[in-house]
């Protein structure tokens, strides 16, 4: 399994109605340290694929917005919306309410 394939089965586990980390989903693929390598690959899912892309957010618990989405992270805060993800008059999404906790085998 190549390390975007490995991040991309990591991001399907996260469950809808909860968000997680780059830091974290990065963790959880053994790349301790490499958030950006999780945000890099994020960013090469098409919309439309069965990886919930969406569910995964900064530390500070913001959408990462960046003109190269070409308007992808507003459609980002819509997804997350629309399972329930609040976010503050600061756009940010309260972790301890909503990061996702996997189970650990």
């Amino acid at each position: 399994m190549s390390t975007y394939e490995n991040i991309y089965a990591i991001v399907r586990q996260i469950p809808a109605g909860t968000v997680a980390t780059y830091g974290q989903v990065a963790i959880q693929a053994n790349l301790s340290g490499k958030a950006r390598l999780v945000g890099y690959a994020l960013y090469r899912v098409d919309i439309s694929s069965d990886v919930p892309w969406h569910r995964v957010i900064n530390a500070k618990g913001e959408i990462s917005y960046s003109p190269l989405r070409q308007g992808g992270d507003y459609t980002q805060k819509v997804l997350l919306e629309q399972e329930g993800i609040e976010f503050n008059t600061e756009g940010k999404v309260n972790l301890r309410k909503y990061l996702w906790h996997p189970k650990i085998d």
